[in-house]
Parts: C-alpha cells; sequence; structure tokens
C-alpha cells in the first residue's frame, strides 16, 4: 500500500487568472467544494494516510479552508515555497522529509479524476520502476512516447527521440521511489521533466501505465471548469445549491448552476449553466447565462459567458 501522497497545489493559476486573483486553482469550487478535495478523496480510496501540501500563490486560502489541517480525519501537511514556485522537482525535493523512505504518489492539485489507481500502483511494485507514470490515449495533449513491450517511457515532448511512440496523455499522477529524490538537484527550481529525459537518457527505470478507464479533466481554462459541471450534472441532480444559499421564490435556477454557501439571489433573477461561488450576490432580475460568479461579488444586469 502507498501511505503518502505528494498533492501539488503551489500553482500560479495563470491560465484562470481572473478566477485565481483571492485562492490557489485548487481552491476553486467544483460543485461547491474545492477542487483538491477530489484529489484527496481519490488518494483517500488507495489507502493513503498522508498528505503533503505544497503550496505559495495565496497559501494564506489554504489554512482558511482546511483550518484543523486535516480532511476526513487524515492529516494534511502544509508547505509554503517563498519567494518563488519551485516547480514539481523542487517541489518533492523541498518537501523530502516530509515523504518518507517508501514511494509516495505524485497528483497535480488542478485535475479532476476517478481513473482507477490500483492498477498503476500494482504495476510500479511489480516493475521494480523508480517512477510509474499514468497515462492515457486521449483527453489532451498527447506528449509521452510509451513503449508497451518494455513498459518504458521513450520520449517527453521530442525532447529525447522526437520519432518515439505511440504517444499518450500524462495525467499528472505519478508512483515514485524515495530514491529518485537524489537525482533533484538541492534547493533548485526544476520541473520533473528534464529529471525525467535524463532518466531515459540513462536508461533508467521510469516506467509507465495507461489507464484509459474512469474520467480525467484538467480544469486549467474556463471552457474545462463549466465542461466538468455539465458533465457532471448528466451523473448527477443539477442545479446544485448550497443549504445556506437564499434563493428568492420568483428566481429562476437552471442547468448544469452550482450556488454556494450563502449565495443570495434576488426576485426574478435568473442564473442558467452558471457557477456561483459562496457569498455572492445576484439582484433581483438579473440574467446570468454561462457566466462564473466569485466569492463576495454583487451583479446585476444582463451577462453572458463571462467571469464576475
Amino acid at each position: 500500500m502507498i501511505r503518502t501522497a505528494f498533492v501539488l497545489g503551489a500553482g500560479l493559476g495563470t491560465r484562470l487568472k481572473s478566477l485565481t486573483a483571492r485562492r490557489p486553482k485548487p481552491l476553486i469550487p467544483v460543485v461547491n467544494r474545492p477542487l483538491i478535495t477530489y484529489a484527496f478523496d481519490h488518494l483517500l480510496g488507495v489507502g493513503v494516510e498522508k498528505i503533503v501540501i505544497n503550496t505559495h500563490w495565496r497559501s494564506e486560502a489554504y489554512v482558511r479552508f482546511f483550518p484543523e489541517q486535516t480532511y476526513r480525519d487524515v492529516p494534511l501537511a502544509f508547505r509554503d515555497e517563498q519567494p518563488e514556485v519551485l516547480e514539481t522537482a523542487g517541489g518533492i525535493w523541498n518537501v523530502r522529509d516530509l515523504l518518507g523512505s517508501g514511494t509516495f504518489l505524485v497528483y497535480n492539485g488542478d485535475i479532476l479524476s476517478d481513473l482507477p489507481l490500483e492498477p498503476a500502483i500494482r504495476t510500479h511494485v511489480d516493475s521494480g520502476n523508480e517512477v510509474t507514470m499514468i497515462l492515457r490515449s486521449f483527453g489532451g495533449p498527447l506528449q509521452v512516447a510509451f513503449d508497451a513491450a518494455s513498459g518504458r517511457i521513450t520520449d517527453i515532448g521530442g525532447r529525447v527521440d522526437a520519432a518515439a511512440g505511440p504517444r499518450f496523455l500524462f495525467s499528472g499522477i505519478y508512483l515514485v521511489n524515495a530514491d529518485f529524490i537524489a537525482r533533484i538537484p538541492a534547493a533548485t527550481k526544476i520541473s520533473v521533466v528534464p529529471i525525467f529525459c535524463d532518466m531515459i537518457r540513462a536508461g533508467a527505470k521510469l516506467g509507465g501505465v495507461i489507464i484509459d478507464e474512469g474520467t480525467w479533466w484538467d480544469l486549467g481554462n474556463r471552457e474545462n471548469y463549466l465542461a466538468v459541471h455539465s458533465a457532471l450534472a448528466a451523473e448527477q441532480p443539477a442545479p446544485w445549491i448550497h443549504p445556506t444559499a437564499q434563493i428568492a421564490p420568483t428566481a429562476n435556477i437552471s442547468g448544469a448552476t452550482a450556488i454556494g454557501a450563502g449565495v443570495r439571489i434576488g426576485e426574478h433573477a435568473s442564473v442558467n449553466h452558471s457557477l456561483v461561488w459562496e457569498g455572492a450576490e445576484i439582484a433581483s432580475g438579473t440574467l446570468l447565462n454561462h457566466c462564473i460568479i466569485t466569492d463576495g461579488q454583487r451583479v446585476e444586469g444582463i451577462h453572458s459567458h463571462a467571469d464576475l
């Protein structure tokens, strides 16, 4: 079993800039829950007992959302990266004392997925890989070349062998043996990608496993952020309205709409396929279509496909 996971929560959220002014991207609400909690649930489902999270942009927001530094009775260990974000490998090195000496899972904090993790864990253990990347055949940029016969990654983004194939999507979830940390330059801002490429060149055990089952979303842009709510609405009743929201009797709430805690919506307002974050106020007569209203905002008038 994998006891420890490292969730990447320090990203700047530049592709969602208008929505991440006051919070990091992993804390944007999905069906009125912080996105990162879906990663937590995914990890707890395979027996993870400790979750380490790196922070940087608006790191104080994590304290606000997780004041007890626990989630479902599992301890959360936060470590802030200052003065600059250290990227993926640098982030791993920076929390090396929290990860222990065994294998750990690394999980991007801006994805939403329920793909089965157990096959990847079995593959990692049985193969003796140093790192095992979880891949998918579709769903985004296909940049990772994988040789099914050997189980090894042969290229990433054309950096090692541009002609290698076939190509797969990297899910942002991977299993890492603690020995890998020795490959990371100390106190350095660096991604795992150049280190993985060096491993390929050296013939090190950088493996992969293809898991096309389940769902996988990158919530890096507003289109995907809204689309994932439409997808979820096909599986569960929508709209989603927090019990503390105050909705006027004549207001109309429709489509894949999520109304957060403490939201107030006035008479004859119409909210369709929109996300209204906690504490916002929608004035009487307001019409919203495919909009995202961030926390604490007061909105009136007619708006379509807007972030407010």
